[in-house]
């Protein structure tokens, strides 16, 4: 595993939307939250990652107030949050993991009364409402009850739920969970529309390719610490692994593997009789470099790869490759 410098203090960034300032959490002995430093600014869509345990969950809870905490300051919008704060509330749009709506209700009266809690002029929450049905395609659902929809309808009916009332800061906890391929990709088309029309998303998965996508930052956490942040690009360059080559080969010689091992940037090879694998850190030559070791010792080869790091590679390499089991 990598060593990463953890970082104190949040980046205060121009027109700052979430401020969590030296936070902690104690459940007994068990520190959930350690000193947690986080800011989010304006129009970012900023994914929060981690092992299960590392604390995520607590601090939306944290963040949203339906958790108290040991120590620290949280400010949404400028102004300090709190357990009555409104009109922060208001503008807040929350989308959990498990779904959260009414079965009695139909999809449409679903929408109305979630929107119906922020919104009282009945004009405009029906003009809303009408927008987010739009918004993620159940127009042709508007009677049907939730026990009748699919599991991706369902999940895009807990989304207009959060955002009929348009919130500016929209939270999503797991929100492609257990859908199918269609369902996860208009979920996802949906978030950066929302965030193309300035709203500002915090966005919690275990798909790494989801936050790849769609994340302009990301933190990721472990056992209650922020261990690194940046861009996906920035986190890669966090890691040792900068490339990993792969060639089909066969009659690869200890001599010729301890050449290519020798190479500049090269840190690891493998070789298990038909494929010789290369790990390199650095360099911008790498692939050039070892085939060139190949055509020197006249060694015919296949077919050739050659991988950049993923943000998945970046997670493993922080957080490690243990299970995590227990929850958060």
């Amino acid at each position: 595993m990598a060593a990463v410098k953890k970082e104190s203090g949040c980046k205060l960034m121009k027109n700052t939307v979430v401020k969590i300032t030296d936070l902690v959490k104690r459940y007994g002995d068990l520190v959930a939250l350690d000193h947690l430093d986080i800011g989010i600014s304006e129009g970012e869509v900023f994914g929060l990652l981690g092992p299960n345990g590392s604390g995520k969950t607590t601090t939306i809870n944290c963040l949203l107030s339906l958790l108290a905490f040991d120590k620290g300051e949280i400010e949404i919008f400028g102004k300090k949050m709190n357990p009555t704060a409104y009109d922060i509330k208001k503008d807040i749009g929350i989308i959990m993991q498990n779904v959260a709506v009414f079965d009695e209700l139909t999809v449409y009266e679903n929408i109305d009364y979630f929107c119906g809690l922020y919104i009282t002029d009945k004009v405009q929450r029906k003009q809303y409402v009408n927008e987010a049905v739009q918004f993620v395609g159940l127009e042709d659902f508007l009677k049907f009850r939730p026990k009748k929809l699919s599991g991706g309808l369902l999940r895009r009916l807990n989304i207009a739920c959060g955002i009929a009332h348009k919130p500016k800061l929209i939270i999503l906890d797991e929100p492609t969970v257990a859908v199918d391929p269609q369902s996860r990709n208009r979920i996802l088309e949906g978030i950066e529309e929302l965030n193309r029309g300035g709203t500002t998303v915090i966005y919690t998965s275990h798909y790494m390719e989801e936050v790849e996508q769609i994340c302009t930052r990301i933190a990721i956490m472990d056992k209650g610490h922020k261990i690194a942040e940046g861009t996906k690009d920035e986190l890669k360059r966090m890691i040792r692994n900068t490339e990993t080559v792969t060639i089909e080969i066969i009659g690869l010689t200890e001599e010729v593997k301890a050449k290519i091992a020798g190479l500049p940037h090269v840190y690891q090879t493998n070789f298990d009789g038909t494929k010789l694998t290369v790990c390199c850190s650095g360099g911008k030559h790498n692939l050039i470099r070892i085939l060139g070791v190949l055509q020197e010792n006249e060694l015919s080869f296949g077919r050739v790869y050659s991988e950049l790091p993923t943000l998945n590679d970046v997670f493993l390499e922080i957080t490690g490759k243990a299970l995590r089991d227990k929850g958060e």
